[in-house]
C-alpha cells in the first residue's frame, strides 16, 4: 500500500497530468483518423521517451493508447468509417444513429461505455492480474483458432439479414487473408509475382476501402453530391432511463473485453463482435439491432475499451503483449531497464502502480474530452456532401498511405472500395468480411500449428477450453432460432384456441 501511495504523489504533478490530458486528447484524434492506429500512434511516441522519466513516459503513452481506442468510435459513428479495426462493430447501430438526427447521443453513448468498460478492466487489472494471467497461459494453438473462428461465425450471424450472406462475406474474407507469404512454410501464395503483396493485403487500407471508399460510391450513388439532408446532432449524455438500461450491456462489454483482452494476440475487434453478438442473443427484439439503437454501440465499445486494461495483464505478468499496442508499450520498459514478468511486481511496485493510475486517469480524461467535444464532433453530419465527400476520401487516401508509406496500398483501398460497393448493392455485410481478413491468419496459423502439434489429431481442438467456445457458439447461434420457433408454436396454439 505504501508503494501505491508513493507512485500516487510521484504521479500527480502538474507535469505528468497535464502530459496525460495532452496525450489523450492527440490518441481521441489520432483514432478518429481511418488508418491511424493506437499502436502507430504508442510507436511514434516511444523515440521520446528516451529523454523521458519512467512516469512521464507511462503518462503519455497511456494517454495516447486510451484516447486512441476510443477514439475510432468517432469516425465509426459519424462517417460509417471505422477510425481502427476495433470499432468495426460499432458502424452497425452507430452510424444509423447518426443518421437519424442522434448523432451526439451515439457519441456520448459510445464515450460513456468506453470509459465504464477501460475503468471496470483497470479494477480487474488491480486485483486479478495474476489470476487471469494464469488462465491466459492455459490458451494455445487450438484455443485460439477456436476464438478467432467463435468471432467470425458470431458476427456472420448477427450481422445482416441472412445468416448464408454473412458467412459468404466472412469467407471471401478468410481467403483473402492467405493472400501474402505462408508464415510457416515461406511459401508465396497469390501474389502474381508482386512484392507489395508479400505481406498480404493490408488490414488498414482493406478496412479504409471497405468502409470508407464504399461508403462515398454508396453518398454519390444514391443520394448524388449535392443532395444531403439536413441531420440534427441532438443531445449528447443519454437520459437517465437510456444510461439505466445500459447498465447490463456495459458490464457484460466490459467483463468480455477484459478476458479477449488478457489472451495474447486476441484483441478488440475479437471483444468487440462478441459482445455485440452476446447483446443481440440476450435481446427482447433482436431485428432491432442495425437499426441504430444505444446497446448496438454501448456493447462493442464497452469490450474493446476494456481491451485496454486486460492487455496488460499479461504484458505485466507474463512479458506477453495482449495486443500490437502493447507489445511497442513493452518496448519503452525495456528501454528504461525494467523487466517484465512476475518479478515485476516485487522488484517494481512503483512502476506496476504508476501503470494503474495513468490507464484510470487516461480513461477519466476520455470521457471528460469525449462528453466535452462530442458536440462539435458531431456537427460533422452537417456538412455539404460537397464538402464533406472530398475531405474524407482525402482521409481516406492519407490514412492508407500512411499505414505503410506506400502508393500500392492505395489501389488495395480502391478494390475493395469497388468490392464493397457492390457487395452491400446484392445485401452482403461488409462486417463479416473484415472480420474474416483480421482473424483469418490468426485462424490459418493456429489451426496448422495445433495440427503440427497434435501429429494431425483433430481431437486436439475439443480440449475443455476449446469445448467451452464451441458449446457458447453453438448456443448463441441456434438460441435466437429456437426462440422463434417456440413464439411461433406459441403464437399458433393461442390462435388455435381463440
Amino acid at each position: 500500500m505504501e508503494a501505491f501511495w508513493s507512485a500516487l504523489v510521484d504521479s500527480f504533478t502538474v507535469g505528468n497530468v497535464f502530459l496525460s490530458i495532452v496525450a489523450t486528447f492527440a490518441g481521441i484524434v489520432i483514432g478518429a483518423i481511418p488508418g491511424l492506429s493506437a499502436t502507430m500512434a504508442v510507436a511514434i511516441l516511444i523515440p521520446f521517451t528516451y529523454k523521458m522519466g519512467m512516469i512521464a513516459s507511462l503518462a503519455m503513452l497511456l494517454g495516447v493508447y486510451c484516447g486512441a481506442v476510443y477514439g475510432g468510435s468517432i469516425s465509426a459513428i459519424l462517417l460509417n468509417i471505422p477510425g481502427t479495426p476495433a470499432a468495426i462493430m460499432t458502424t452497425l447501430d452507430g452510424n444509423p444513429m447518426a443518421k437519424k438526427g442522434e448523432g451526439g447521443k451515439a457519441i456520448g453513448v459510445s464515450t460513456i461505455a468506453s470509459f465504464c468498460g477501460g475503468i471496470i478492466s483497470c479494477v480487474f487489472l488491480i486485483v486479478c492480474c495474476s489470476l487471469l494471467a494464469l488462465v491466459a497461459q492455459k490458451f494455445s494453438y487450438p484455443e485460439y483458432f477456436v476464438l478467432a473462428a467463435f468471432g467470425i461465425c458470431l458476427v456472420a450471424d448477427s450481422c445482416g439479414e441472412s445468416f448464408l450472406k454473412g458467412i459468404v462475406s466472412g469467407l471471401i474474407g478468410i481467403l483473402l487473408s492467405l493472400v501474402g507469404m505462408d508464415a510457416l512454410t515461406g511459401q508465396q501464395r497469390f501474389t502474381f509475382g508482386n512484392p507489395y503483396l508479400l505481406g498480404g493485403l493490408g488490414q488498414v487500407p482493406a478496412l479504409i476501402g471497405l468502409f470508407g471508399m464504399s461508403e462515398i460510391l454508396n453518398q454519390v450513388f444514391e443520394l448524388g453530391v449535392s443532395n444531403k439532408k439536413k441531420m440534427k446532432v441532438g443531445r449528447v449524455v443519454p437520459d437517465k432511463k437510456t444510461l439505466k438500461r445500459l447498465v447490463p450491456t456495459i458490464l457484460r462489454g466490459s467483463l468480455i473485453g477484459t478476458f479477449i483482452g488478457a489472451l495474447p494476440g486476441a484483441g478488440g475487434p475479437v471483444a468487440a463482435s462478441i459482445a455485440y453478438n452476446t447483446e443481440k442473443t440476450n435481446s427482447k427484439d433482436p431485428s432491432k439491432f442495425g437499426t441504430g439503437i444505444p446497446e448496438g454501440v454501448a456493447a462493442p465499445e464497452s469490450a474493446n475499451n476494456a481491451v485496454t486494461g486486460g492487455a496488460i495483464i499479461p504484458m505485466l505478468a507474463l512479458a506477453v503483449p495482449g495486443d500490437g499496442t502493447t507489445a511497442v508499450l513493452m518496448s519503452a520498459f525495456i528501454i528504461k531497464g525494467i523487466d517484465l514478468g512476475p518479478m515485476i511486481f516485487s522488484q517494481h511496485p512503483e512502476v506496476v502502480n504508476t501503470t494503474y493510475i495513468f490507464l484510470i486517469l487516461g480513461n477519466i480524461f476520455m470521457l471528460i474530452l469525449g462528453l466535452s467535444l462530442a458536440r462539435i464532433f458531431a456537427k460533422v453530419i452537417e456538412v455539404d456532401n460537397k464538402i464533406l465527400l472530398p475531405v474524407i476520401l482525402l482521409i481516406c487516401m492519407v490514412g492508407t498511405f500512411a499505414s505503410a508509406s506506400n502508393t500500392f496500398n492505395i489501389y488495395v483501398m480502391i478494390f475493395f472500395g469497388i468490392l464493397g460497393f457492390v457487395m452491400q448493392r446484392f445485401r452482403f455485410s461488409l462486417t463479416p468480411m473484415i472480420l474474416g481478413l483480421v482473424l483469418g491468419s490468426m485462424a490459418e496459423e493456429n489451426f496448422r500449428s495445433a495440427l503440427t502439434m497434435s501429429q494431425g489429431d483433430y481431437s486436439v481442438f475439443f480440449r475443455p477450453i476449446s469445448l467451452v467456445f464451441i458449446i457458447i457458439a453453438a448456443v448463441i447461434l441456434a438460441w435466437p432460432r429456437v426462440r422463434r420457433l417456440i413464439n411461433k408454436r406459441k403464437a399458433g396454439k393461442s390462435g388455435t384456441e381463440a
